[in-house]
C-alpha cells in the first residue's frame, strides 16, 4: 500500500478504533483499483466528525471509497450507490468527495438498524469512461 493510498484511508482507519466488521476490501477494474470500507460513525472522534459535517449516531455508518490508478496514485471518479436491507427498504448513497493533500476519497452515510443486513451496490465511473459495480452485503450493528 502506497503512502498516497494510506492517506486516502487514514480518515477511516486512523481516526476510528478497530472494528472487525469493517475490514477494507478492494476490486480491480482494468488498470484501476477501488478500495472500500464501511465503519460506524460513532467511532469517529468528535472533532473529525465536525470537520467533515458528519453526524455521529449509532444507527449511521460511513461508506468510504478511494480509487487508485495503475501507479497507485489517487484519482477522481464518479460514484453513485444504493443500499437495501433484507426487508427491501432502500436508500440512495450520496457520495461526497474529500481531498486531503494528495489523497482523494468519497464518503456516504448509510442509515441502519441494529444487527441489520444491508446489500450495498456502488457504481463507479472511471476517468477513461469505463465503469464497474461493487456489490457486497454487510451486517450492521449499533455501536456506543
Amino acid at each position: 500500500m502506497t503512502l498516497c493510498h494510506r492517506a486516502a484511508v487514514v480518515f477511516a482507519l486512523c481516526c476510528i478504533a478497530a472494528f472487525p466488521a469493517g475490514a477494507e476490501q478492494s476490486r480491480t477494474f482494468g488498470a484501476y483499483e477501488v478500495h472500500y470500507i464501511v465503519v460506524p460513525t460513532t467511532f469517529l472522534k468528535a472533532d473529525i466528525a465536525a470537520r467533515y459535517d458528519i453526524t455521529r449516531s449509532r444507527n449511521r455508518a460511513l461508506v468510504n471509497v478511494s480509487v487508485l490508478d495503475a501507479n497507485d496514485a489517487p484519482i477522481t471518479a464518479d460514484l453513485s450507490g444504493r443500499s437495501e436491507n433484507l426487508l427491501g427498504q432502500s436508500q440512495v448513497l450520496e457520495f461526497k468527495e474529500i481531498r486531503e493533500g494528495p489523497a482523494i476519497y468519497y464518503l456516504a452515510l448509510l442509515r441502519h438498524g441494529d444487527e441489520e443486513f444491508h446489500r450495498v451496490a456502488i457504481d463507479v465511473t472511471l476517468p477513461d469512461g469505463s465503469s464497474g459495480e461493487i456489490r457486497f452485503q454487510q451486517q450492521m450493528f449499533f455501536e456506543e
